[in-house]
């Protein structure tokens, strides 16, 4: 499904999906997760750390690395973090973990 997501003065376009867990009363647990896609050219990396994206809003997203980050093609070919440059394309799927965009896989769609 897409729609549009809009984090504090900020809008992007992406895909999302979530899911959410419950238990019963007395374990009252809950777990709630929510992954994102969104597209944008890059204008800071820093590999393993974090990404900024300057978004088809022109307004920059700074995302976080999770412990383990894949690196791709469009193919699905993995790929090394040194093949991501500044002015890259690219499409990040992250996960919302507070105020936090925690990318989990970066996807090159087009390299300049």
């Amino acid at each position: 499904m897409s729609r549009l997501l809009q984090p504090p003065g900020l809008v992007a376009y992406g895909q999302t999906s979530s899911t959410t867990t419950a238990t019963g009363t007395s374990g009252a647990t809950e777990t709630t997760t929510t992954t994102t896609e969104s597209t944008g050219t890059v204008t800071d990396f820093t590999p393993g750390q974090m990404m900024v994206l300057r978004t088809e809003a022109g307004e920059p997203m700074r995302y976080k690395f999770s412990k383990t980050v894949t690196y791709m093609t469009p193919d699905g070919r993995v790929i090394e973090a040194s093949k991501i440059r500044k002015d890259s394309k690219v499409r990040v799927h992250y996960i919302k973990q507070g105020d936090d965009m925690l990318v989990d896989k970066v996807i090159v769609t087009d390299r300049d």
